[in-house]
C-alpha cells in the first residue's frame, strides 16, 4: 500500500544502511567500458526502422510465458537475451492497441554478466527468466515525468569505490517485481521469498557491459520508459534468453 510521498521518502532513508547489499544486485564492482550515453540521433533512426504494428502476440515468446502476461496488460517490455550465458540483450517496448501489439521502441542493452537463470540466487550474476510486473521507479536524479510512483533519493547513488563507469547506473531505475514488495521504493530491501532468492532486480542505465542481475539500457531509453509506462496500462517485463523465452 502506498502511504504518500513523505512516507516513501522516510522509508527510502530508513533503508540506506542496507543499500550496499541492495545496490550490489544491480551493479557490482567490476567495471564496464563506457558510460550511459544518450545516443538520441542514432537511436531515433533505429526506432523509425524497427516499428512494427498489428502483432497478434509478443514475438519470440512461447505459450508458457505468453500465458503469464496479464490479460489487462497493455504495455510489455520484452528483454531478449542473446544466449543463456551472454550479457547482451535487446530491449523492446510493445504497446497494445485494441487486440494487437505494436513494437514501438528498441534498444540495445545488457543483463546479468553470466547470463540468465530460471532459478535466480543471490549473487549468481544471472538475471531471472520470467514475467514480472513493473510498479515502482526512482533514482538519484529528479523525476523526469514518470507515470510510475517515483522515489528520488541520494541513497541510490552507486558507491564511488566502484568503477567510474558504474557511477551513473542508478540515476534512473525501474523496479522489476521479483522478490520485492510492490508499492515501495525500488531500494526497499524486503525479500518476501528470503534473502537467498536475491532481489533488487531493476531496469537501470547502461554502463557498457553486464550487470549483477539487472537489465540496463541507455539514458534516453530509461527516460522514455519512465515517461511511458503507466500503472493504468498494467506494464510488465518479459525477460530471458531467446531459447528460454521461446520454450
Amino acid at each position: 500500500m502506498r502511504n504518500g510521498g513523505a512516507m516513501r521518502a522516510t522509508a527510502a532513508a530508513a533503508v540506506c544502511g542496507a543499500l550496499l547489499m541492495s545496490l550490489s544486485a544491480c551493479g557490482g564492482s567490476a567495471g564496464g567500458s563506457g558510460g550511459a550515453g544518450d545516443g538520441r540521433s542514432s537511436e531515433g533512426a533505429r526506432q523509425k526502422q524497427s516499428r512494427t504494428t498489428d502483432l497478434k502476440r509478443i514475438p519470440g515468446v512461447g505459450d508458457r510465458l505468453q500465458r503469464r502476461i496479464p490479460a489487462e496488460s497493455r504495455q510489455v517490455v520484452a528483454v531478449y537475451g542473446e544466449g543463456e550465458d551472454s550479457a547482451d540483450s535487446t530491449i523492446v517496448l510493445y504497446t497494445k492497441s485494441g487486440s494487437t501489439w505494436d513494437r514501438t521502441r528498441v534498444w540495445q542493452g545488457h543483463n546479468g554478466k553470466k547470463g540468465w537463470t530460471t532459478d535466480h540466487r543471490e549473487n549468481d550474476k544471472r538475471s531471472p527468466v520470467g514475467v514480472f510486473t513493473l510498479s515502482d521507479a526512482g533514482g538519484v536524479l529528479a523525476d523526469p515525468g514518470a507515470k510510475l510512483p517515483y522515489t528520488r533519493s541520494a541513497g541510490f547513488q552507486a558507491p564511488h569505490y566502484w568503477a567510474k563507469s558504474h557511477w551513473n547506473d542508478f540515476d534512473y531505475v525501474i523496479a522489476i517485481d521479483y522478490n520485492r514488495v510492490k508499492g515501495t521504493s525500488p531500494n526497499d530491501p524486503t525479500r518476501p521469498q528470503g534473502q537467498s532468492k536475491g532481489g533488487s532486480i531493476w531496469l537501470h542505465m547502461d554502463h557498457g557491459s553486464g550487470t549483477s542481475a539487472c537489465v540496463s539500457l541507455s539514458e534516453s531509453g530509461m527516460r522514455h520508459l519512465l515517461r511511458t509506462l503507466d500503472p493504468a496500462e498494467h506494464p510488465v517485463v518479459v525477460m530471458g534468453d531467446k531459447a528460454h523465452l521461446k520454450a
